[in-house]
């Protein structure tokens, strides 16, 4: 019965049109809360969100997520990368062909254009 239970809880966090975003982080699963999320990217054939100081892993896709999301304060601004823009404090483009996106918690992060 537990493994039954354990096995619905998954499928439902998990489902392809989720109502909330489940990130994995050491075999547990956690909600995520839209808001404390920085950015979502994807890399290695998995999608990631970056939450303070953690990584984790998500189920869904960023094409799934970018539509989730966009009703937020989400932004694509790669192939494989959607950002918070409330978590950004500003965006250098002094770089030719690259955006520096510099995030509130002193992160740099560089995309190509």
């Amino acid at each position: 019965m537990q493994r039954i239970f354990k096995n619905c809880i998954l499928n439902r966090l998990s489902s392809k049109t989720p109502e909330v975003i489940t990130g994995f982080y050491n075999d547990l699963a956690e909600i995520l809360s839209p808001e404390d999320i920085i950015r979502i990217y994807a890399a290695g054939g998995k999608t990631f969100a970056s939450v303070s100081n953690k990584e984790y892993i998500l189920k869904q896709r960023l094409y799934g997520l970018e539509e989730q999301l966009t009703k937020q304060s989400f932004v694509r601004i790669s192939k494989s990368e959607i950002i918070n823009l409330k978590k950004v404090r500003n965006f250098d483009l002094s770089l030719s062909g690259t955006i520096c996106v510099i995030i509130y918690i002193h992160h740099l992060y560089y995309f190509s254009i």
